[in-house]
């Protein structure tokens, strides 16, 4: 694959997988064809015995993942186009939170959109102090989050927060996410790679099937019999707001929204 569509790598050793997103010129951010490398690339493991920990990161130092490559929501034509992504990308959420061995997020630079809803669907994150996290769509695209990871980011963030993020467009920083407890531990960047790994030392030296199952019960107590949101899914992706958002993003300039 080559450099400007990205990849996303797997590396396995000793029980441990590593997965980077890599494509470090925009910041990380998925293109289609990464989504369908992570979907490959966590079925696999999902069906991996010897893998107790799984570390996500980014590749370049500034980004784990700077959300989805907006050019490629150049093709949408309605809303029906947004309900088929947002199942898209929640079908390979949902991989990852099943995961049965456990993961780890570490995250230095931006976390945005798409990057965080993955970073969430770990069960723990460690991150540099310049980590910033957020879902800016009200000021970018124009656009809406599913249902399922509006309530993970609740449960991780708080309601309050995830208002700020999603409706004033704010980033929250390292402190804050370590502070409401999002964040695991925030290291310098020296630091970073040791920290990852006495916590995933720490993480293969306890018992898996109590690891495992207590992941999966309270990936059902945040999930569990949630609403029906595709009438606000096609809604948002129908607007001419979001035309207009993904217009001005690849045009370079502010979009001009009409509420319409």
């Amino acid at each position: 694959m080559n450099g400007n569509s990205g990849e996303v790598r797997l590396h396995t050793e000793a029980g441990i997988a590593s997965v980077v997103f890599n494509r470090p010129q925009a910041r990380n951010a998925m293109t289609w064809g990464m989504y369908e490398q992570l979907t490959a690339i966590t079925t696999a493991l999902k069906a991996d015995p010897s893998v107790r920990v799984v570390v996500f990161r980014g590749a370049g130092g500034q980004a784990f993942v700077a959300g989805t490559d907006i050019e490629q929501f150049t093709a949408f034509n309605s809303g029906e186009d947004g309900v088929a992504y947002e199942r898209q990308i929640e079908a390979c959420i949902d991989l990852l939170c099943g995961l049965p061995m456990s993961t780890v997020a570490v995250i230095d630079g931006w976390c945005v959109g798409g990057g965080l809803a993955i970073a969430t669907a770990c069960d723990f994150r460690l991150a540099t102090p310049g980590a910033k996290f957020g879902v800016p769509i009200a000021k970018t695209l124009g656009n809406c989050l599913s249902i399922h990871n509006v309530a993970r980011l609740s449960a991780a963030f708080g309601h309050q927060r995830v208002k700020r993020m999603l409706m004033l467009a704010e980033f929250i920083n390292a402190d804050e996410a370590l502070s409401c407890g999002y964040l695991h531990a925030v290291e310098s960047p020296e630091a970073i790679d040791s920290a990852t790994t006495s916590l995933t030392h720490r993480l293969t030296s306890l018992a898996p099937v109590t690891q495992r199952v207590s992941k999966l019960a309270l990936e059902r107590l945040v999930t569990h019999d949630l609403a029906e949101a595709d009438d606000l899914i096609r809604t948002a992706y129908g607007s001419q707001d979001f035309h207009e958002g993904v217009a001005a993003f690849v045009a370079k300039r502010t979009p001009v929204w009409s509420g319409k």
